[in-house]
């Protein structure tokens, strides 16, 4: 081994022997995870926690159709109201084609066709679905120029627990979506995967865990344009750099792990396309359903922004953040999240639903699969992405109750009764028109602001009325407008969504990273701090806490960061873990040459004491004049700077004269 180290040491590069690698069930028996008698591997989470337990049940898979790429390409901003044209194409019904000249003959043959087969049918032809997923029921519907009388069921209404966290810390609350449980999985899925995957022992602990994620989130509070200059000599943050070193915390940014990827079956990798960070998305997904449901929650997407490779990278052009990964979102009007669901296609919601509700579209799914967890009587608030006649019709019979904008496609003849857009806009600003069904359960109201707004609910209609203010463009001033009940509960209970997107967005996880998965860690580890500052804030004002003593968000992180950097248990194998790395990390800097800055031109140059020291072979390095491209053996004694004697150029005299 010695002489194959001399001879390559003569090389360009220096020569490392290669790790040697081992089994996953190697990597654990050497971790002291399982027994070396087991020939199975045993699971590193407790059975018991429905979290931690590997054999999870993701979702299915299936592949993504066009209809959803209609879906996902929606606009999801309901007030105004876009036309045909901006959809991108024309639903069921529009009656126009934009193809070539051939298209009519081909239109006419098609028709012939269809009825000589409808002549042998006996069945009647159901009519297709819209151009959103959504079916255009609702034909059969008798509207009528009546105000809305709703049936609803009462709401169950939970026992209130915000005096249960009286004295809560900042920890406290973070705690109910990342605890030391999870810290736990990740340190040994982590230490496994390194040792198996490349044969080198990553040696991390669950306090290191707690220091890295609580320098991820120092790091958003206090931006620097790169990683890396928060180790330099000028601005660097003893917080951090008294932790772990540059190279510690990259490396440990490269190789966390929640899971071992060999415990996953084949077919639930391709059932679950984010099966890599399942264990994660349930534990924040668990603490989310523990919270206290609302009589009124509001539905939405939400984009997880990147721009690199990922399963299911959507774009949306119309949100702030186009590229990412669609996570479907249901909050509470504070801003609290409830549930939510990662979109990975049609077929994945089917599995989740009932069988009645198959039939639904995209948006309708989505509602059936988020409203699972709400309770009876509960009110819904979704945008036009979700709302169809069919949609509204089945969530009642499960007493959801749904209000949200819609598309003038998906209302059938109720369109024909309403009056038009030129209509309302001569009759000005405020102007309202409302249908309801015959039994009464079920309202649409048309309202013209700057534009025309189609709204459907079955819990509020256009009474009672009130006023607010819009600024008009003619007169320079702001105006007073009539405005239905409907809109103004509409936009109460509706931003609930984009208020945790908004907390999200001001001290995001932003590192650059090339690997969705780390992408996702970061996103969900801010929705759970912006979960638990809003709970937080929630809960001191019922308890009515002067404003000055609640933390900001910005002082919540802060404080957060500080507590997971300052995490130190020191039990058990934790603490052996923690020492050997620091250890590894003694042992890698003794190995290192140390590096002497140059000295200044007025020492260099005062004497002629600086006489050349030869140095032995595998020290040998380039010189250090710029522009000079020759290796030597030479090294100043008193500078200890390699310098060249050979060639056209003497370096060694130039540099010291």
């Amino acid at each position: 081994m010695e002489a194959n180290t001399k001879d390559n040491s003569s090389g360009s590069s220096k020569y490392k022997p290669r790790q040697e690698r081992f089994s996953v069930q190697r990597a654990l028996e050497l971790l002291g995870l399982i027994d070396g008698d087991n020939s199975d591997l045993e699971d590193l989470s407790d059975n018991d926690d429905p979290i931690l337990d590997a054999n999870y049940q993701p979702p299915p898979q299936e592949q993504s159709s066009s209809e959803d790429e209609d879906d996902s390409s929606d606009d999801e901003d309901p007030i105004p109201q876009p036309t045909e044209h901006s959809r991108g194409r024309s639903g069921t019904g529009t009656g126009t084609d934009t193809g070539s000249s051939r298209t009519p003959r081909r239109r006419r043959q098609t028709q012939q066709i269809d009825a000589d087969r409808s002549d042998d049918d006996s069945e009647e032809p159901t009519p297709g679905p819209s151009t959103q997923g959504q079916p255009n029921t609702g034909r059969g519907l008798r509207w009528r120029a009546t105000p809305l009388t709703p049936d609803l069921a009462q709401f169950e209404h939970e026992d209130e627990t915000e005096l249960d966290r009286n004295g809560w810390t900042p920890l406290n609350y973070f705690e109910q979506y990342i605890d030391r449980d999870l810290m736990k999985m990740i340190s040994d899925c982590s230490n496994a995967m390194s040792l198996s995957r490349s044969g080198d022992p990553l040696n991390t602990s669950v306090d290191e865990v707690y220091h890295f994620f609580g320098a991820c989130i120092l790091m958003s509070c206090i931006r620097y344009p790169t990683i890396r200059m928060y180790w330099s000599k000028a601005l660097r943050i003893t917080a951090i750099t008294d932790r772990f070193t540059r190279d510690r915390f990259f490396r440990l940014r490269g190789s966390i792990k929640v899971l071992i990827d060999d415990d996953v079956p084949e077919d639930l990798r391709k059932r679950d396309k984010f099966w890599k960070v399942r264990p994660f998305l349930d534990r924040i997904l668990q603490g989310c359903k523990s919270q206290n449901r609302p009589e009124c929650a509001s539905i939405d997407e939400q984009m997880i922004p990147f721009t690199g490779a990922c399963p299911y990278r959507q774009y949306l052009p119309m949100k702030p953040n186009p590229v990412g990964i669609k996570n479907f979102v249901c909050a509470t009007a504070d801003g609290i999240v409830l549930d939510f669901d990662l979109y990975q296609g049609k077929g994945a919601l089917l599995e989740q639903v009932e069988e009645e509700e198959v039939g639904l579209g995209l948006g309708g799914l989505v509602l059936a699969r988020l409203c699972q967890t709400l309770h009876r009587g509960t009110k819904v608030y979704c945008d036009r992405f979700f709302t169809s006649i069919r949609c509204v019709e089945q969530m009642v019979k499960k007493e959801m109750y749904i209000t949200g904008t819609i598309m003038k496609n998906r209302l059938a003849g109720a369109k024909e009764k309403l009056p038009s857009d030129k209509t309302m806009k001569n009759t000005g600003r405020g102007t309202s028109s409302e249908l309801s069904t015959e039994d009464g359960k079920m309202c649409l109201v048309k309202w013209y602001d700057n534009k025309p707004v189609l709204m459907m609910s079955v819990v509020h209609g256009t009474e009672p009325e009130d006023t607010c203010q819009r600024w008009d463009k003619k007169l320079k001033q702001y105006v007073t407008v009539s405005r239905p009940s409907i809109v103004r509960e509409y936009n109460l209970k509706m931003g609930g969504v984009d208020l945790i997107d908004r907390m999200i967005s001001y001290y995001r996880m932003s590192a650059r990273t090339k690997k969705w998965t780390m992408r996702m860690l970061m996103h969900f580890t801010d929705l759970a701090l912006a979960n638990s500052w809003l709970l937080y804030r929630k809960d001191l004002a019922i308890c009515a806490t002067p404003k000055k003593s609640i933390m900001q968000f910005l002082e919540f992180r802060t404080e957060m960061a500080t507590t997971l950097l300052a995490q130190h248990h020191g039990q058990g194998s934790d603490a052996d873990l923690s020492e050997q790395s620091e250890e590894e990390d003694h042992s890698n800097q003794g190995k290192k040459r140390p590096v002497t800055a140059v000295p200044h031109v007025s020492v260099r140059r005062r004497a002629n004491a600086h006489l050349p020291e030869m140095i032995s072979l595998k020290n040998a390095a380039r010189c250090r004049v710029a522009g000079c491209t020759g290796r030597t053996r030479v090294r100043c004694v008193t500078c200890k700077v390699f310098l060249c004697l050979q060639g056209d150029r003497n370096c060694y005299t130039a540099f010291h004269t």
